[in-house]
């Protein structure tokens, strides 16, 4: 029985990728990995190390969750290091502890290896700082993609009402149901809003706008998953903080 890496690919750049998550990718047996790991890390894996492809895309998944918490398992019966490699981070919405009880349950050993969460580090590449004095102090991730089979709602929208920065993340097709949200719970309409594509890439592109008009600015852009939603007054700081697009 072997070791199980739970281990963070960060947000796309491959420069972001922690020391600790590049050693055991280049150590790994197998990698399981997922759509959004930037597929050049694999370039960094022994040439005998066999990879696992268990991508998910707008409801387009190779396998279901159960499905991939029990290969996760048996490729830990067969080999000794098994790395599962995940976009951002394996704890921020990345179902990283489902696969970890799974393991758990199960008597195999594994290890949270965390990775820079897209939810600072997009919207650090857009120019927009989550935290900034004077202008928010606090910021809340939040999911915009909720399972589609739970009964009731658990974003809690009655708690956006501060005025503080909200990063929603896999929220692209929920956008306009999330701006009318908050609008109607108190949220004014002329919030800062942005909505950041592919981050951290060379094809990053990103939106500004306003609760009010932001799905339309989107629309028309026609920007891609995967994004993130930036809502509050931080996104105001662009115009001055950009460093990668082209100023607009």
């Amino acid at each position: 029985m072997g070791k199980v890496y739970l281990t963070g690919a960060g947000p796309g750049d491959i420069d972001l990728l922690t020391v600790k998550a590049l050693r055991v990718v280049r150590e790994a047996d197998v990698i399981i990995y997922d759509r959004l790991a930037n597929p050049d890390i694999l370039k960094e894996a022994k040439p005998e190390c066999e990879f696992v492809y268990v991508g998910k895309q707008d409801g387009r998944h190779t396998l279901p969750q159960d499905q991939i918490n029990e290969v996760i398992y048996q490729k830990a019966m067969e080999h000794e290091k098994v790395v599962r490699l995940k976009g951002g981070d394996p704890l921020v919405f990345g179902r990283g502890g489902e696969e970890a009880k799974y393991l758990r349950e199960r008597g195999v050993k594994f290890e949270f290896i965390p990775g820079v969460t897209s939810a600072i580090s997009v919207p650090a590449y857009a120019g927009i700082p989550v935290t900034h004095r004077g202008v928010a102090v606090s910021f809340k991730v939040v999911t915009g993609h909720e399972t589609p089979n739970k009964q009731h709602s658990q974003v809690d929208w009655e708690s956006m009402k501060a005025d503080e920065t909200i990063i929603f993340l896999m929220g692209l097709h929920n956008l306009q149901n999330i701006a009318e949200n908050l609008i109607k719970i108190g949220r004014p309409k002329e919030t800062p809003c942005a909505v950041v594509s592919k981050g951290t890439t060379p094809e990053q592109k990103s939106v500004t706008g306003t609760l009010e008009t932001i799905y339309s600015k989107v629309k028309e852009a026609k920007i891609e998953t995967p994004a993130l939603i930036v809502v509050g007054k931080v996104v105001e700081l662009k115009e001055d903080l950009e460093w990668i697009e082209e100023p607009k």
